[in-house]
Protein backbone atom coordinates (compact mmCIF):
# COMPACT_ATOMS: atom_id res chain seq x y z
CA UNK A 1 0.00 0.00 0.00
CA UNK A 2 1.56 3.77 -0.97
CA UNK A 3 2.00 6.51 1.25
CA UNK A 4 -1.61 8.17 -0.68
CA UNK A 5 -3.29 5.33 0.30
CA UNK A 6 -2.25 5.03 4.02
CA UNK A 7 -2.85 8.89 4.34
CA UNK A 8 -6.24 8.88 2.70
CA UNK A 9 -7.45 5.68 5.33
CA UNK A 10 -5.71 7.80 8.62
CA UNK A 11 -7.91 10.66 7.51
CA UNK A 12 -11.12 8.29 7.02
CA UNK A 13 -10.47 7.17 10.38
CA UNK A 14 -10.00 10.74 12.03
CA UNK A 15 -13.26 11.90 10.08
CA UNK A 16 -15.52 9.32 11.33
CA UNK A 17 -14.84 10.35 14.92
CA UNK A 18 -14.89 14.23 14.41
CA UNK A 19 -15.29 14.85 18.32
CA UNK A 20 -12.60 12.52 19.47
CA UNK A 21 -9.98 14.54 16.99
CA UNK A 22 -10.73 17.11 17.81
CA UNK A 23 -10.35 17.14 21.25
CA UNK A 24 -7.57 15.03 21.16
CA UNK A 25 -5.56 18.13 18.99
CA UNK A 26 -6.76 20.38 21.58
CA UNK A 27 -4.31 19.98 23.73
CA UNK A 28 -1.48 20.44 20.88
CA UNK A 29 -3.23 23.40 19.95
CA UNK A 30 -3.22 25.18 23.36
CA UNK A 31 0.49 23.98 23.78
CA UNK A 32 1.33 25.79 20.40
CA UNK A 33 -0.63 28.51 20.72
CA UNK A 34 0.87 28.77 24.57
CA UNK A 35 4.85 28.91 23.13
CA UNK A 36 4.07 31.27 20.67
CA UNK A 37 2.38 33.76 22.91
CA UNK A 38 4.93 33.41 25.44
CA UNK A 39 7.90 33.68 22.85
CA UNK A 40 6.05 36.28 21.20
CA UNK A 41 6.01 38.67 24.22
CA UNK A 42 9.67 37.82 25.91
CA UNK A 43 10.96 38.41 22.35
CA UNK A 44 8.91 41.79 22.15
CA UNK A 45 10.45 42.43 25.50
CA UNK A 46 14.00 42.14 24.67
CA UNK A 47 13.60 44.07 21.28
CA UNK A 48 12.27 47.01 23.42
CA UNK A 49 14.90 46.89 26.10
CA UNK A 50 17.55 46.58 23.34
CA UNK A 51 16.02 49.72 21.29
CA UNK A 52 15.55 52.07 24.43
CA UNK A 53 19.56 51.27 24.91
CA UNK A 54 20.08 51.84 21.36
CA UNK A 55 18.10 54.75 21.53
CA UNK A 56 20.82 56.34 24.38
CA UNK A 57 23.31 56.75 21.63
CA UNK A 58 25.26 54.88 18.80
CA UNK A 59 28.31 52.69 20.36
CA UNK A 60 27.89 55.14 23.37
CA UNK A 61 30.71 56.23 25.16
CA UNK A 62 29.59 59.28 28.41
CA UNK A 63 32.70 61.22 29.63
CA UNK A 64 31.03 63.15 32.81
CA UNK A 65 32.86 65.13 36.37
CA UNK A 66 34.08 63.27 38.77
CA UNK A 67 34.54 63.94 42.55
CA UNK A 68 36.50 66.71 44.04
CA UNK A 69 37.80 67.24 47.58
CA UNK A 70 36.79 70.31 49.30
CA UNK A 71 37.25 71.19 52.61
CA UNK A 72 38.29 67.71 53.21
CA UNK A 73 34.77 66.33 51.61
CA UNK A 74 34.33 64.75 48.75
CA UNK A 75 31.77 65.92 46.64
CA UNK A 76 30.86 62.88 44.73
CA UNK A 77 29.89 62.97 40.61
CA UNK A 78 29.84 66.04 38.74
CA UNK A 79 31.64 68.18 41.55
CA UNK A 80 34.84 68.23 39.43
CA UNK A 81 33.81 70.68 37.11
CA UNK A 82 37.13 70.39 34.80
CA UNK A 83 35.69 69.37 31.31
CA UNK A 84 35.88 71.52 28.48
CA UNK A 85 35.25 71.46 24.98
CA UNK A 86 39.32 71.56 24.22
CA UNK A 87 38.85 67.58 25.61
CA UNK A 88 36.13 67.31 23.02
CA UNK A 89 38.56 68.39 20.13
CA UNK A 90 41.26 66.06 21.65
CA UNK A 91 38.98 63.29 22.05
CA UNK A 92 38.13 63.27 18.32
CA UNK A 93 41.03 62.61 17.53
CA UNK A 94 41.59 59.95 18.60
CA UNK A 95 41.42 56.58 16.40
CA UNK A 96 38.19 54.59 16.37
CA UNK A 97 36.02 57.93 17.58
CA UNK A 98 33.21 58.55 15.20
CA UNK A 99 32.07 62.16 16.78
CA UNK A 100 31.98 64.14 20.10
CA UNK A 101 29.61 66.25 21.59
CA UNK A 102 30.34 68.58 24.50
CA UNK A 103 26.58 68.63 26.34
CA UNK A 104 25.49 71.74 28.75
CA UNK A 105 22.42 71.60 30.38
CA UNK A 106 20.36 74.29 31.54
CA UNK A 107 16.60 74.13 33.52
CA UNK A 108 14.60 76.90 32.30
CA UNK A 109 11.48 78.29 31.64
CA UNK A 110 10.75 78.73 27.55
CA UNK A 111 8.09 81.11 26.32
CA UNK A 112 6.82 81.59 23.28
CA UNK A 113 4.24 84.24 22.51
CA UNK A 114 1.87 83.71 24.94
CA UNK A 115 3.06 79.99 26.21
CA UNK A 116 5.64 78.66 28.44
CA UNK A 117 7.04 75.33 29.27
CA UNK A 118 9.79 74.43 31.79
CA UNK A 119 12.05 72.66 29.89
CA UNK A 120 15.39 70.91 29.75
CA UNK A 121 17.41 73.02 27.67
CA UNK A 122 21.00 71.25 26.09
CA UNK A 123 23.77 72.40 24.77
CA UNK A 124 25.11 70.11 22.33
CA UNK A 125 27.51 70.23 18.70
CA UNK A 126 25.73 70.13 15.25
CA UNK A 127 27.28 65.63 15.69
CA UNK A 128 25.05 65.17 18.42
CA UNK A 129 22.07 63.90 16.22
CA UNK A 130 24.16 61.18 14.50
CA UNK A 131 25.49 60.33 18.14
CA UNK A 132 21.80 59.92 19.38
CA UNK A 133 20.74 58.57 16.23
CA UNK A 134 17.80 60.82 16.41
CA UNK A 135 16.49 62.05 13.41
CA UNK A 136 14.59 65.53 12.46
CA UNK A 137 10.81 66.06 11.87
CA UNK A 138 11.03 69.15 10.39
CA UNK A 139 13.73 72.06 9.40
CA UNK A 140 17.38 71.64 9.74
CA UNK A 141 19.67 71.28 12.53
CA UNK A 142 22.25 73.75 13.65
CA UNK A 143 25.87 73.65 11.60
CA UNK A 144 29.66 74.10 12.68
CA UNK A 145 29.67 78.06 12.06
CA UNK A 146 26.38 77.95 14.51
CA UNK A 147 28.51 76.41 16.77
CA UNK A 148 31.63 78.83 16.43
CA UNK A 149 29.40 82.13 16.11
CA UNK A 150 27.51 81.27 19.45
CA UNK A 151 24.30 81.50 17.22
CA UNK A 152 20.93 82.19 18.41
CA UNK A 153 19.12 78.96 17.07
CA UNK A 154 17.15 76.03 18.67
CA UNK A 155 15.86 72.76 17.72
CA UNK A 156 12.75 71.36 19.87
CA UNK A 157 11.43 68.33 21.10
CA UNK A 158 7.86 67.17 19.82
CA UNK A 159 6.61 67.55 23.56
CA UNK A 160 7.82 71.22 23.44
CA UNK A 161 6.60 71.64 20.00
CA UNK A 162 3.16 70.65 21.48
CA UNK A 163 3.00 73.04 24.80
CA UNK A 164 4.38 76.17 23.06
CA UNK A 165 3.15 75.87 19.68
CA UNK A 166 -0.04 74.07 19.81
CA UNK A 167 -1.50 75.62 16.80
CA UNK A 168 0.98 76.52 14.81
CA UNK A 169 1.07 74.00 11.77
CA UNK A 170 5.05 74.35 12.02
CA UNK A 171 7.16 76.32 14.69
CA UNK A 172 10.23 76.94 12.35
CA UNK A 173 11.00 80.54 12.00
CA UNK A 174 8.83 80.98 15.33
CA UNK A 175 10.67 82.85 17.87
CA UNK A 176 11.54 81.56 22.02
CA UNK A 177 12.76 82.96 24.83
CA UNK A 178 15.33 81.43 26.84
CA UNK A 179 16.46 83.50 29.85
CA UNK A 180 15.83 86.47 28.31
CA UNK A 181 17.56 85.02 25.29
CA UNK A 182 15.43 85.39 21.92
CA UNK A 183 15.83 81.97 19.94
CA UNK A 184 15.17 81.31 16.31
CA UNK A 185 13.61 77.73 15.57
CA UNK A 186 15.64 76.24 12.94
CA UNK A 187 13.56 72.50 13.30
CA UNK A 188 12.22 70.10 15.21
CA UNK A 189 13.51 66.51 16.76
CA UNK A 190 11.78 63.35 15.68
CA UNK A 191 8.99 61.84 18.76
CA UNK A 192 11.62 59.66 21.03
CA UNK A 193 8.83 58.47 23.04
CA UNK A 194 10.06 57.86 26.81
CA UNK A 195 13.00 56.81 27.77
CA UNK A 196 14.50 53.24 29.82
CA UNK A 197 14.14 54.85 33.25
CA UNK A 198 10.56 56.75 32.64
CA UNK A 199 12.03 60.42 31.45
CA UNK A 200 9.60 62.08 28.75
CA UNK A 201 12.94 61.93 25.68
CA UNK A 202 10.78 64.82 24.00
CA UNK A 203 10.90 67.59 26.61
CA UNK A 204 13.96 69.01 25.34
CA UNK A 205 15.43 71.80 23.23
CA UNK A 206 19.06 71.64 21.66
CA UNK A 207 20.92 74.79 21.12
CA UNK A 208 24.47 75.46 20.02
CA UNK A 209 26.75 74.44 23.26
CA UNK A 210 28.79 77.32 23.13
CA UNK A 211 25.56 79.56 23.14
CA UNK A 212 24.32 77.84 26.17
CA UNK A 213 28.00 78.37 27.57
CA UNK A 214 27.65 82.16 26.76
CA UNK A 215 24.54 83.04 26.58
CA UNK A 216 22.51 80.43 29.10
CA UNK A 217 24.63 79.07 31.95
CA UNK A 218 27.40 81.69 32.01
CA UNK A 219 29.91 79.02 32.69
CA UNK A 220 33.08 77.44 30.90
CA UNK A 221 33.09 73.96 31.37
CA UNK A 222 30.92 71.73 30.04
CA UNK A 223 28.13 68.83 31.93
CA UNK A 224 29.60 65.89 29.92
CA UNK A 225 31.25 64.61 26.77
CA UNK A 226 29.33 61.98 24.60
CA UNK A 227 32.12 60.03 22.44
CA UNK A 228 30.60 57.90 19.84
CA UNK A 229 33.17 55.03 18.82
CA UNK A 230 32.99 53.89 14.84
CA UNK A 231 32.29 50.29 16.02
CA UNK A 232 30.73 48.59 19.16
CA UNK A 233 34.31 46.64 19.25
CA UNK A 234 36.01 50.65 19.15
CA UNK A 235 34.40 51.12 22.37
CA UNK A 236 36.54 49.50 24.97
CA UNK A 237 39.96 50.56 23.46
CA UNK A 238 38.33 53.75 22.86
CA UNK A 239 37.11 54.22 26.02
CA UNK A 240 40.89 53.08 27.57
CA UNK A 241 42.24 55.66 25.28
CA UNK A 242 39.55 58.29 26.41
CA UNK A 243 40.90 57.62 30.08
CA UNK A 244 44.38 58.00 29.08
CA UNK A 245 44.28 60.62 27.35
CA UNK A 246 41.83 63.22 29.75
CA UNK A 247 44.76 62.01 32.43
CA UNK A 248 47.52 63.78 30.72
CA UNK A 249 45.45 66.95 30.03
CA UNK A 250 44.37 67.25 33.57
CA UNK A 251 48.01 66.10 34.89
CA UNK A 252 46.76 63.30 36.85
CA UNK A 253 49.20 61.27 38.11
CA UNK A 254 48.61 57.92 39.73
CA UNK A 255 48.35 57.23 42.94
CA UNK A 256 45.79 60.86 42.55
CA UNK A 257 42.39 60.41 41.70
CA UNK A 258 40.42 61.08 37.96
CA UNK A 259 38.47 64.08 38.34
CA UNK A 260 36.35 62.44 36.00
CA UNK A 261 34.50 59.37 34.70
CA UNK A 262 34.54 57.31 31.88
CA UNK A 263 31.11 55.02 31.07
CA UNK A 264 30.06 52.86 28.32
CA UNK A 265 26.84 50.99 27.78
CA UNK A 266 27.71 47.99 25.99
CA UNK A 267 27.63 46.22 29.95
CA UNK A 268 24.40 47.49 30.09
CA UNK A 269 22.86 46.22 27.04
CA UNK A 270 24.95 42.77 27.06
CA UNK A 271 22.87 42.05 30.51
CA UNK A 272 19.44 43.06 28.97
CA UNK A 273 19.94 41.06 25.96
CA UNK A 274 21.43 38.00 28.20
CA UNK A 275 18.19 38.12 30.22
CA UNK A 276 16.10 38.72 27.64
CA UNK A 277 17.36 35.29 26.07
CA UNK A 278 16.80 33.87 29.27
CA UNK A 279 13.42 34.63 29.92
CA UNK A 280 12.24 33.44 26.18
CA UNK A 281 13.73 30.11 26.69
CA UNK A 282 12.22 29.59 30.21
CA UNK A 283 8.65 30.98 28.83
CA UNK A 284 9.11 28.78 25.95
CA UNK A 285 10.15 25.99 28.42
CA UNK A 286 7.13 26.21 30.10
CA UNK A 287 4.90 26.06 26.82
CA UNK A 288 6.50 23.33 25.50
CA UNK A 289 5.81 21.62 28.64
CA UNK A 290 2.21 22.11 27.27
CA UNK A 291 3.03 20.17 24.47
CA UNK A 292 4.29 17.30 26.05
CA UNK A 293 1.02 16.79 27.70
CA UNK A 294 -0.88 16.96 24.47
CA UNK A 295 1.16 14.44 23.05
CA UNK A 296 0.23 12.02 25.91
CA UNK A 297 -2.93 13.02 25.14
CA UNK A 298 -2.71 11.85 22.18
CA UNK A 299 -1.05 8.25 22.88
CA UNK A 300 -3.89 7.72 25.30
CA UNK A 301 -6.51 8.13 22.31
CA UNK A 302 -4.46 6.06 19.97
CA UNK A 303 -4.55 3.14 22.62
CA UNK A 304 -8.23 3.89 23.00
CA UNK A 305 -8.39 3.92 19.01
CA UNK A 306 -6.58 0.69 18.62
CA UNK A 307 -8.57 -1.33 21.42
CA UNK A 308 -11.95 -0.02 19.37
CA UNK A 309 -10.47 -1.12 16.38
CA UNK A 310 -8.60 -4.55 17.30
CA UNK A 311 -11.04 -6.39 15.29
CA UNK A 312 -10.80 -3.92 11.91
CA UNK A 313 -6.88 -4.66 12.53
CA UNK A 314 -7.38 -8.48 12.19
CA UNK A 315 -9.51 -8.26 9.88
CA UNK A 316 -7.28 -6.60 7.17
CA UNK A 317 -4.65 -8.46 8.32
CA UNK A 318 -5.95 -11.46 7.81
CA UNK A 319 -6.75 -10.54 3.92
CA UNK A 320 -2.79 -9.83 3.23
CA UNK A 321 -2.29 -6.15 5.20
CA UNK A 322 1.18 -6.06 6.58
CA UNK A 323 2.32 -5.36 9.74
CA UNK A 324 4.10 -2.54 8.87
CA UNK A 325 0.94 -1.09 6.67
CA UNK A 326 -1.31 -1.21 9.95
CA UNK A 327 1.62 0.79 11.74
CA UNK A 328 2.13 3.26 8.92
CA UNK A 329 -1.75 4.11 9.01
CA UNK A 330 -2.14 4.55 12.91
CA UNK A 331 1.62 6.86 12.66
CA UNK A 332 0.22 8.43 10.22
CA UNK A 333 -3.31 9.32 12.34
CA UNK A 334 -0.91 10.54 15.02
CA UNK A 335 0.93 12.82 13.12
CA UNK A 336 -1.81 14.10 11.32
CA UNK A 337 -3.66 15.24 14.78
CA UNK A 338 -0.25 16.98 15.98
CA UNK A 339 0.56 18.77 12.82
CA UNK A 340 -2.70 19.92 12.45
CA UNK A 341 -3.32 21.06 15.83
CA UNK A 342 0.09 22.32 15.52
CA UNK A 343 -0.89 24.98 12.55
CA UNK A 344 -4.30 25.51 14.52
CA UNK A 345 -2.13 26.15 17.16
CA UNK A 346 -0.07 29.03 15.73
CA UNK A 347 -3.21 30.74 14.16
CA UNK A 348 -4.49 30.68 17.99
CA UNK A 349 -1.14 32.19 19.31
CA UNK A 350 -1.14 34.59 16.48
CA UNK A 351 -4.30 36.00 17.35
CA UNK A 352 -3.42 35.86 20.94
CA UNK A 353 -0.77 37.91 20.38
CA UNK A 354 -2.26 40.53 18.68
CA UNK A 355 -4.96 41.08 21.41
CA UNK A 356 -1.85 41.34 24.19
CA UNK A 357 -0.64 43.77 21.87
CA UNK A 358 -3.66 45.82 21.79
CA UNK A 359 -5.14 45.17 25.11
CA UNK A 360 -1.93 45.34 27.33
CA UNK A 361 -0.08 47.56 24.82
CA UNK A 362 2.46 44.82 25.20
CA UNK A 363 5.17 45.25 22.56
CA UNK A 364 5.36 41.21 21.23
CA UNK A 365 7.35 39.95 18.53
CA UNK A 366 6.48 37.24 16.47
CA UNK A 367 10.15 35.17 15.19
CA UNK A 368 8.67 33.07 12.04
CA UNK A 369 11.99 30.40 13.14
CA UNK A 370 9.52 29.91 16.30
CA UNK A 371 6.69 29.17 14.09
CA UNK A 372 8.31 26.62 12.10
CA UNK A 373 9.67 25.26 15.10
CA UNK A 374 6.49 24.96 16.96
CA UNK A 375 4.89 23.47 14.54
CA UNK A 376 7.88 20.59 13.94
CA UNK A 377 7.52 20.30 17.60
CA UNK A 378 4.50 19.40 17.49
CA UNK A 379 5.20 16.68 14.13
CA UNK A 380 7.92 15.08 16.53
CA UNK A 381 5.46 14.77 19.82
CA UNK A 382 2.78 12.89 17.44
CA UNK A 383 5.47 10.49 15.91
CA UNK A 384 6.85 10.02 19.61
CA UNK A 385 4.11 9.38 21.49
CA UNK A 386 1.86 7.52 18.70
CA UNK A 387 4.66 5.47 18.02
CA UNK A 388 3.80 3.03 20.68
CA UNK A 389 0.22 2.73 20.15
CA UNK A 390 0.95 1.83 16.34
CA UNK A 391 3.88 -0.33 16.94
CA UNK A 392 1.20 -2.47 19.46
CA UNK A 393 -1.44 -2.68 16.52
CA UNK A 394 0.57 -3.75 14.45
CA UNK A 395 1.85 -6.44 16.54
CA UNK A 396 -1.14 -7.69 16.76
CA UNK A 397 -2.07 -11.18 16.44
CA UNK A 398 -4.65 -11.84 13.74
CA UNK A 399 -6.37 -14.82 14.83
CA UNK A 400 -6.76 -13.29 18.19
CA UNK A 401 -8.11 -9.82 16.60
CA UNK A 402 -10.86 -11.28 14.80
CA UNK A 403 -12.12 -13.42 18.01
CA UNK A 404 -12.04 -9.87 19.89
CA UNK A 405 -15.01 -8.59 21.76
Amino acid sequence: MNAQAIVRLALQALVRNKARSLLTMLGIVIGVAAVIVTVAIGVGARTSVQQSIASLGSNLIVVQPGSAMQFGAKTGLGGASTLTPADGLAIAQQPGVAAVSPVVTVRTQAVAGESNWQTTVSGVAPTYTFIKSWALAQGSFFTQSDEVSSAKVAVLGQTVVAQLFPNASTPVGQTVILKGVPFTVIGTLSALGQSATGQDQDDTILVPYTSAMERLAGVTTVGQLMVSAKTGDDVNPVQAEVTTLLEQRHRIVPPAQDDFQVRNLQSIASAASQTGAVMEFLLAGVAAVSLVVGGIGIMNIMMVSVTERTREIGLRMSVGARGSTILRQFLTEAIVLSTVGGIAGVVLGTVATVLVALVAQWPTVIPPVWVALSVGFSALVGIFFGYYPAKKAANLNPIEALRFE
